[in-house]
């Protein structure tokens, strides 16, 4: 006596190929990258009885796919062609690299053509994916962080060439890359532009990006578990590209510090190369290694500033189109003026708005906005300036302003001019660079040294405090 093995329901291959389809796409509420990331490696061969033929462009996208999705697949295609009455699928896989109609891409109502046929296959353009070896590490990045989301304006404009010259834009590299910047003012985001451009361009490169925490953190674990050897090659021998956020916090990691050194050491040799960030140029890193920091400026430190109005007025623009908020020029330039500082919150401010403005029903029209940035913008007085830092220092010296800013490096200019980079320094927190601008386009090196000499002199010479102290009171006093 023989029994019959449960067949899977009678469907056309429209039905079937749709249903899989669809419950692939369903896919997409893991990541918004999952379905086209993985699905575009997968391609359904047929369905003979209850058996669910797949192919897979290689055994990791397969293996991803068996165990990340397919249960889930697996019941969402039941449920589309007949629910719990359908028996359950059985899944034969087999590995090609010829994908002539990928899942993602495919929108057919007939089988794909037969392999032994490729000439009659649909010319479909093979979607390219990362290599396995690096898939994983799309998930990493944040899918916005593209240079054509990048708005370029004279406060990173360096920044942004050097970056897109690393990821293979077509201009001369330079390695190491050092890109210096405050808080929220895009360094992150370049960082994950050159690892999409890379990984778009060639899938194959083995990208390590990593926070100087999480490099910290992976090194500890190492040599708690004896995996040192495991550690060096992911980092020295399986790395084409290394991207290091935040270097600044390997400060006074002695151990971490000298495995970093060696492991620049290895890329740099090997001409593979090295971007870093920073929230300080190299020379201002506190408790790094001299050598360390010699390797930082070998190559190109590229700063970030503060953008100018301009700008920011565009990346209002650019974050409303990318987030579908409609926003009129004079609610952009509203948000631009009320935050001057920050990138992020400048955008952060802007979510807040559409939120807040789609829950109350609110048009984001004048009155709205400046409503809501009085209550969380506390309003300040007429912030100083650097020029009314440098009136108030010709005015104690009995120097001209031009005498200030010319190439004078007699003593008593020199000293002025000094003090009054100081000055700038402590109370505006001006970068190195934009200071060296303000004082006669002089080198961010040279205000540097300046600040440095009258921070040290003031703690010894109690001449140079009697200046400082008068400089300070007349700038207290232009304040009231």
């Amino acid at each position: 006596m023989t029994t019959d093995t449960p067949k899977f329901p009678a469907a056309s291959w429209q039905q079937a190929s749709e249903a899989f389809r669809l419950a692939a796409e369903s896919t997409r509420l893991r990541s918004p990258a999952s379905f086209d990331q993985w699905f575009s490696g997968i391609q359904l061969d047929g369905i003979e009885g209850r058996t669910l033929s797949l192919a897979a462009r290689d055994e990791f996208v397969r293996d991803w796919v068996k165990d990340h999705f397919l249960p889930d697949l697996l019941d969402a295609m039941r449920a589309h062609l007949g629910g719990d009455a359908t028996p359950a699928l059985e899944v034969r896989w087999r590995i090609s690299g010829d994908l002539p109609a990928p899942v993602s891409d495919q929108r057919r109502s007939t089988p794909p053509p037969s392999r032994t046929r490729p000439s009659e296959a649909p010319s479909v353009p093979r979607p390219r994916i990362v290599s396995p070896a690096r898939a994983q590490f799309l998930e990493q990045l944040n899918p916005k962080h593209t240079f054509s989301n990048f708005v370029v304006g004279p406060s990173n404009e360096l920044a942004y060439a050097a970056a897109l010259a690393s990821a293979g834009g077509g201009r001369p590299r330079y390695n190491p890359l050092f890109i210096a910047g405050g808080t929220g003012l895009g360094k992150t985001h370049l960082m994950h532009a050159i690892a999409h451009q890379v990984l778009a361009d060639r899938p194959d490169t083995r990208v390590v990006y990593v926070s100087a925490e999480q490099f910290t953190n992976a090194f500890i674990e190492a040599l708690q578990h004896h995996k040192m050897d495991e550690f060096r090659a992911r980092y020295r021998a399986q790395c084409d590209l290394l991207l290091v956020d935040d270097i600044q916090f390997l400060a006074g990691r002695e151990q971490t510090q000298e495995e970093f050194f060696h492991t620049f050491n290895a890329l740099h040799d090997a001409d593979r190369l090295i971007v870093v960030t920073s929230d300080k140029y190299p020379q201002q890193l506190q408790r790094m290694p001299e050598r360390l920091v010699s390797r930082f400026g070998s190559g190109l430190v590229a700063d970030i500033q503060v953008p100018q109005l301009e700008t920011r007025v565009a990346i209002v623009r650019k974050k409303a189109a990318l987030e579908g908020i409609g926003l009129s020029d004079e609610v952009a330039v509203l948000l631009a003026q009320g935050i001057a500082s920050n990138v992020r919150e400048l955008e952060g401010a802007l979510i807040r708005l559409a939120a807040k403005a789609s829950l109350t029903q609110r048009p984001i029209d004048l009155e709205f906005v400046r409503a809501e940035m009085a209550l969380v913008t506390p309003r300040h007085p007429d912030v100083m300036s650097v020029q009314d830092i440098q009136s108030a220092v010709c005015s104690h010296f009995r120097l001209s302003n031009s005498e200030l800013l010319s190439k004078d490096r007699h003593k008593s200019v020199a000293f002025a001019r000094q003090v009054a980079m100081y000055v700038c320094r402590q109370r505006l927190k001006c970068s190195f660079p934009e200071l060296g601008r303000a004082f006669g386009n002089r080198d961010h090196t040279t205000v540097m040294s300046a600040v440095r000499r009258v921070e040290t002199l003031r703690h010894i010479d109690p001449q140079v405090n009697a200046h400082l102290e008068a400089i300070e009171q007349k700038l207290a006093s232009s304040e009231e």
